[in-house]
C-alpha cells in the first residue's frame, strides 16, 4: 500500500469531503468557514492574500512550508479540487451503462501505478486545431504569456517554448508525485508565478476573470513541467456536480456511494 496523502483545495465546506477517502485531505482556503477537524492555510507559514491570484497554489505552498519536514522524499503526495477527483483507472469514455457507485472508482492507494511510476498526470485536454501558446492568447490576452517565459531559468525557457507549441494540457495544476519532486516543482513554481503577478499588476491585467491569470500562467508552466518526466502515467477524472456537491443530500447519505453513479464518468474534455 502506498504512503499517499492527496490534499483536497476548497474555499466552502463541502460535506462531500469528510465523506470521501481517508487519503483525501480537505484544506479550506481563503476567507471562509470550515470545520475545526479540517486544514485551513491560514495557520502556519502562508500566502493566504494571494488566493484571488494564487487559487490552489496557495494550498501548494503551504503544503510546502508546513508539512513536509521530516517526511520520506519517495512517499507520494498529490493534490485535486472539491469539485475535481482522481479516479483508479483510466477510460477513453465515459461509463453510460455502469452500475457502480463514483465512490468505489475513485483512486486506491493499493494501485499500482505507485509501484512504477515518479508521477501520475490527469487525463490532458487535447486540442484538435490549436496550440497550447494559440489557446491562452484566444481565451486570455495576447503578447503575455510569450512576455513572461523570460521569468523562468533560461535552461527552461526554449523547453517551455516548445511545449507551448504542441496540444495537450494537462489541466489544473493536478498531480500526484514523490514528494522530493513536489518539492522541486514548488521551487520553480513560486519564483515564476511572483513574477507573474509582478508584470499582471504593472500591466493592470488583474481584471474580472483574469484576476486569476497568474495561475492561469502557472497552468501552462505545470504541463510542461509534468510532460518532462519520462517515467509517468495517466488517470482519469471525476468532476464533481450539484448532486454530489449537496450539503442537504450529504447529511443522510453519501452521494458517491450511490450505485449507478459512476455512468456519467470519467470527465473528459473535447475542444
Amino acid at each position: 500500500m502506498s504512503n499517499l496523502k492527496i490534499y483536497c483545495s476548497t474555499i466552502r465546506y463541502y460535506k462531500i469531503l469528510d465523506k470521501s477517502p481517508s487519503y483525501i485531505i480537505p484544506i479550506g482556503l481563503g476567507d471562509g468557514n470550515f470545520p475545526n477537524n479540517w486544514e485551513t492555510e491560514k495557520v502556519g507559514i502562508n500566502i493566504s492574500h494571494l488566493n484571488k491570484h494564487y487559487a490552489q497554489l496557495t494550498m501548494y505552498y503551504w503544503i510546502w512550508k508546513n508539512k513536509l519536514r521530516g517526511a520520506n522524499a519517495n512517499d507520494f503526495i498529490g493534490n485535486c479540487e472539491h469539485r475535481l477527483l482522481w479516479l483508479n483507472d483510466l477510460y477513453a469514455t465515459k461509463q453510460k451503462f455502469s452500475s457502480s457507485s463514483l465512490y468505489g472508482k475513485l483512486l486506491n492507494p493499493n494501485n499500482n501505478i505507485f509501484k512504477n511510476y515518479e508521477i501520475i498526470v490527469p487525463q490532458p485536454i487535447i486540442y484538435k486545431k490549436k496550440s497550447l501558446f494559440d489557446d491562452f492568447e484566444e481565451v486570455h490576452a495576447k503578447n503575455i504569456l510569450n512576455d513572461v517565459i523570460s521569468f523562468l531559468p533560461k535552461g527552461e525557457q526554449s523547453l517551455f517554448r516548445n511545449h507551448l507549441k504542441q496540444n495537450h494540457l494537462y489541466i489544473g495544476n493536478m498531480f500526484i508525485t514523490k514528494i522530493k519532486y513536489f518539492e522541486e516543482y514548488c521551487e520553480l513554481i513560486f519564483p515564476f508565478v511572483d513574477r507573474c503577478l509582478e508584470y499582471c499588476r504593472q500591466k493592470n491585467l488583474l481584471n474580472g476573470y483574469q484576476i486569476r491569470l497568474p495561475v492561469f500562467l502557472a497552468e501552462r508552466f505545470s504541463s510542461y513541467w509534468m510532460s518532462k518526466f519520462k517515467n509517468k502515467s495517466t488517470l482519469s477524472l471525476a468532476r464533481l456536480g450539484n448532486f454530489h456537491l449537496s450539503n442537504k443530500l450529504n447529511t443522510f447519505l453519501n452521494t458517491t456511494k450511490i450505485p449507478f453513479t459512476f455512468h456519467q464518468y470519467p470527465t473528459i474534455y473535447n475542444y
